[in-house]
C-alpha cells in the first residue's frame, strides 16, 4: 500500500505537468510582453483613398514612450483590472485612447498569468523528479532490507518503530489498568488484578529498577561522564524507547497544564513547580531524587520570528542546535540514532545523546547530561521535542545532573511564526558554583527556560536579518553577499568566545592569584591546521566580578566606540571610528560593526575590529577581534569568511539573580566575564614563557580596572 500511495503521487504530478506543456505556454510571444513596447494599432485607409490598383498600406505601430510605460506599469500595480472610466482617464492624462490602454492591460496581465504558469510548471517538474528519486531510494532500501534478529530478508512490519511504540504503549495501558485495579480494590474489598508483563519491555519494574540504580551509585566528575559513555546496549535500548514515550506525554502535560501544578512565584515574574503536585501527577519517570540534588523548574512561553518546519530542524541537528545556542551548550553529540523517523521530517526521530550546558565564566561548573531526545507530530498541528536522562542505565556511576522531561512544545502559526513553550526540569549538585554566581543559577536565568526561550528569540531575529533583502536605513554594507559573510564571520567568532570562557571539561584553567572571586584564570590551547585561528599556542585569560551597576548600562559603555578609548588597551587612546554597521535584531544593540582604530602608533594606525553585540533579558554579550584589513575587503565583497583568522576577546554581562534583576534599567548589579585571547610563540605548553603569562595577566587586570573606574564614575 505504501507503495502504490507513492507511485500515485508520482503519476499525479506527472498528469499535472503534462497539463500544462510548454508549446501552449509559448503561444503568446515574449516579445508582446516587454514592458518597453505598446498597442499596436493598424491605421486603415479612407473611403477617398481605397483604390484596388495600390498596394494596401502596410501596418504602423504605435511604441509608447518611457513615461507612458512607467505609469502604466505604476497604475497595474495598483489596480490591475481597471474599469471603463479608470481607462478613459487614464488614456486623456498619458495622450492614449482608450482602446490602447485596454489593451495594454489585457496583454499585461496575460504576462504576468503566462510568467506564474510557467514558474508553477518548473516547480512541478522539480518535485516529480525528487519523488521519482526518492521512490528508487526506497526501492533499494526495501530489497536490501534484513531481519535484525535473524539476518534474512524483512517485510515492511518488522522494521517499523510504530510496532515499538504500540508495544511500548500496551505496557502503559496495563500498568493503569493495574494502577486503577488498586485504587478500586481499596474501595470495594477485591483483590486487584495481575496481568502479565511484556518481558522485553520489563513493564513497571523498569521505573523501580532505575530507581534503585540511581540511589546505589556513586557520582563522578562531569568530564569524567562524557567521556567514558557509549551508546545503550541492545538490551537498554526497549528501556529507552519506554523512557523517551513516557517523557513526551510528561512534557506535553506540563506545557498544557497550569495551575495548581505550576503556581506563580512572589513577584509573579516566574512560575514554579510545585513538588508535592507534580509527584502525584506523575508517579513513573527516571526514579525518586537523590538528597545529594537539588530540583530546578522553570517554564516560558514565547512568539519566535521562525517557521516550525525549520525549529524543529535545529533541534535535531546536533550542529546547528550547538551553535544555535552557543552561549548554552558548550559541546554535543549524537551516540546513536535509534529511529531517523518518517521519511522528509523527524516526526518518531530518536537520539541518544551528550550535552554539556554552561554559563559564559569560569566560576560556574558545566553541567553534563546523557540523554535521549525524541521529536513528535501531534494531531493538532503541534511538534515537542523532549530530552530525558539516561544516566541511571550505567551500573556504575551517575552525572551530577539529571535532566528529568524537558524541552519545548512547538505550535505552527499561519503566519510563519511559531508559539514556543519551553520547559526545564532538571535535579542538580550546584555547591560547586561561586558564590557570586549563586542568586542567578537560583533564580534560573542561568541554565532556565527564560534563558532558553531569549537566546532562541534573539537567534531567530538574527536568522531573520540574515535572510531580509530589504537593507534597514543606516546599514553601510548594502550588498546581500557582503552582508551574509560578516554576519557569518562574526557568528564564528561569538562561538569561539563562548567555547573558549566557560568552565567546559575541555578546558584545563589555571588561577594566577589567590585573592577571591577577583582571579585571573588561563588556560592555553594550541593552534595547529586550525584556518580559523593563528597556528601557535593560543593563551587564554578570563576573570568575572561583580559590578554595583546595571546590565544595560554596563552593555550599552562597553559596545560604544566613543568610550572605547577609556578602557581598551590596545587602542592606545586612539579615535575609534565605526566603518561599517549591520543591525541583526529588533534591538538597537543587536549589531555587527566594523571598527577602525585611529592610533598615533603608526605601525598600528589604521587597525580594524570586528564587533558583536548582542542583548536579550537574561544577559548580553559584546566579542571584538582584530582582523586583516586585505581579508575584511574579501568578506566584504562576499567572500568566503571561514579563512579569515580570529582570536576573539570581549565580555559576558549578567544580571546578579537579585528580584529585579530582568529589568536590565533597573537599580541591581552586573556579573561582568572579561577575556582575552592571545598568541604566544609557537612552543611547546610545558616551555610556556612567565612573560607572556605576566602579560595577559597584567592586561586583563588594567583593563577591569579602567572599566570599574570608567562606568562607576559615570553611574554616579
Amino acid at each position: 500500500m505504501f507503495q502504490h500511495n507513492m507511485f500515485d503521487s508520482h503519476n499525479f504530478l506527472l498528469d499535472m505537468t503534462r497539463k500544462t506543456p510548454e508549446n501552449e505556454l509559448d503561444l503568446i510571444r515574449d516579445d508582446e510582453f516587454e514592458t518597453k513596447s505598446g498597442t499596436d494599432i493598424m491605421e486603415g485607409a479612407s473611403g477617398d483613398d481605397q483604390d484596388p490598383n495600390k498596394r494596401p498600406k502596410k501596418k504602423q505601430y504605435h511604441r509608447h514612450t518611457q513615461h507612458q510605460i512607467q505609469e502604466l506599469e505604476s497604475f497595474f500595480k495598483e489596480c490591475p483590472h481597471p474599469d471603463d472610466k479608470q481607462r478613459k482617464d487614464l488614456g486623456k492624462r498619458l495622450g492614449l485612447e482608450p482602446l490602447q490602454v485596454k489593451f495594454w492591460f489585457q496583454n499585461k496581465r496575460t504576462q504576468m498569468k503566462s510568467q506564474h504558469e510557467r514558474h508553477e510548471n518548473t516547480q512541478l517538474r522539480n518535485e516529480n523528479d525528487k519523488l521519482r528519486a526518492e521512490n528508487i531510494r526506497y526501492k533499494e532500501a526495501l530489497t536490501t532490507a534484513t531481519c535484525p534478529n535473524c539476518g534474512g530478508p524483512a517485510a515492511i512490519g518488522e522494521m517499523s518503530f510504530d510496532e515499538q511504540h504500540l508495544r511500548i504503549e500496551n505496557a502503559r495501558l496495563r500498568e493503569e489498568i493495574d494502577r486503577i485495579s488498586g485504587i478500586a480494590a481499596k474501595y470495594v474489598g477485591k483483590p486487584m488484578l495481575n496481568y502479565p508483563q511484556l518481558p522485553s519491555l520489563g513493564g513497571n519494574n523498569i521505573v523501580h529498577q532505575l530507581g534503585e540504580m540511581f540511589t546505589t551509585t556513586t557520582t563522578t566528575t562531569g568530564g569524567d561522564l562524557l567521556r567514558s559513555i557509549s551508546g545503550p546496549s541492545d538490551a537498554d535500548k526497549p528501556i529507552v524507547i519506554e523512557l523517551a514515550v513516557s517523557a513526551m506525554e510528561e512534557l506535553i502535560r506540563l506545557a498544557q497544564t497550569g495551575e495548581p501544578l505550576w503556581i506563580n512565584s512572589d513577584n509573579n515574574d516566574n512560575v514554579l513547580l510545585n513538588e508535592e503536585e507534580y509527584a502525584r501527577t506523575f508517579p513513573r519517570g527516571i526514579g525518586p531524587k537523590s538528597l545529594a540534588l537539588k530540583s530546578e523548574a522553570s517554564k516560558e512561553s514565547a512568539l519566535v520570528i521562525i517557521n516550525y518546519i525549520n525549529l524543529v530542524e535545529i533541534l535535531m541537528d546536533v550542529n546547528q542546535w550547538t551553535n544555535f545556542f552557543t552561549g548554552i551548550v558548550s559541546k554535543a553529540t549524537i551516540l546513536e540514532v535509534l529511529s531517523t523517523g518518517v521519511a522528509g521530517n523527524y516526526n518518531g526521530a530518536l537520539q541518544v545523546m551528550t550535552a554539556e550546558f554552561q554559563v559564559p565564566s569560569p566560576l560556574v561548573p558545566t553541567r553534563e547530561n546523557y540523554f535521549v531526545r525524541y521529536c513528535k507530530q501531534h494531531g493538532d498541528g503541534t511538534w515537542a521535542v523532549v530530552d530525558v536522562s539516561l544516566e541511571n542505565l550505567r551500573s556504575t556511576s551517575v552525572s551530577r545532573c539529571r535532566r528529568r522531561p524537558s524541552g519545548c512544545v512547538i505550535q505552527e502559526l499561519p503566519n510563519g511564526y511559531s508559539k514556543v513553550t519551553w520547559i526545564e526540569h532538571v535535579e542538580v549538585d550546584d555547591r560547586a558554583v561561586n558564590n557570586i554566581y549563586r542568586p542567578l543559577v537560583d533564580s534560573g536565568l542561568a541554565f532556565g527556560a527564560k534563558r532558553w526561550v531569549a537566546t532562541l528569540e534573539r537567534q531567530c531575529e538574527r536568522l531573520a536579518s540574515v535572510m531580509a533583502s530589504n537593507i534597514p536605513t543606516g546599514d553601510v554594507i548594502t550588498s546581500p553577499e557582503g552582508r551574509k559573510s560578516m554576519l557569518k564571520l562574526a557568528e564564528r567568532m561569538v562561538m569561539s568566545f563562548c567555547a573558549g570562557v566557560g568552565a567546559s571539561t575541555a578546558h584545563t584553567w589555571t588561577t594566577l592569584s589567590g585573592s577571591g572571586a577577583d582571579d585571573v584564570r588561563v588556560m592555553t590551547r594550541k593552534s595547529i591546521d586550525d584556518p580559523g585561528r593563528p597556528p601557535g599556542i593560543v593563551l587564554s585569560a578570563a576573570t568575572s566580578f561583580w559590578m554595583p551597576v546595571p546590565t544595560k548600562r554596563v552593555f550599552d559603555f562597553l559596545r560604544d566606540e566613543n568610550s572605547r578609548n577609556e578602557w581598551d588597551i590596545l587602542s592606545n587612546g586612539g579615535l575609534v571610528q565605526e566603518m561599517a554597521h549591520i543591525a541583526n535584531g529588533r534591538d538597537s544593540g543587536n549589531s555587527v560593526s566594523l571598527l577602525r582604530v585611529n592610533s598615533g602608533n603608526s605601525s598600528q594606525n589604521n587597525m580594524l575590529i570586528l564587533q558583536e553585540s548582542c542583548l536579550d533579558s537574561t544577559g548580553s554579550y559584546v566579542i571584538y577581534a582584530p582582523v586583516d584589513i586585505a581579508a575584511m575587503n574579501v568578506v566584504l565583497s562576499g567572500g568566503d569568511p571561514d579563512y579569515v583568522a580570529l582570536l576573539p576577546s570581549g565580555f559576558a554581562i549578567l544580571p546578579d539573580g537579585s528580584s529585579n534583576a530582568e529589568n536590565s534599567n533597573a537599580a541591581g548589579g552586573s556579573l561582568l566575564t572579561v577575556a582575552f585571547q592571545i598568541l604566544v610563540d609557537s612552543v611547546p605548553t610545558a616551555k610556556l614563557s612567565l612573560g607572556s603569562v605576566a602579560t595577559v595577566n597584567s592586561l586583563i587586570k588594567c583593563t577591569v580596572e579602567r572599566i570599574k573606574a570608567s562606568i562607576t564614575c559615570e553611574n554616579a
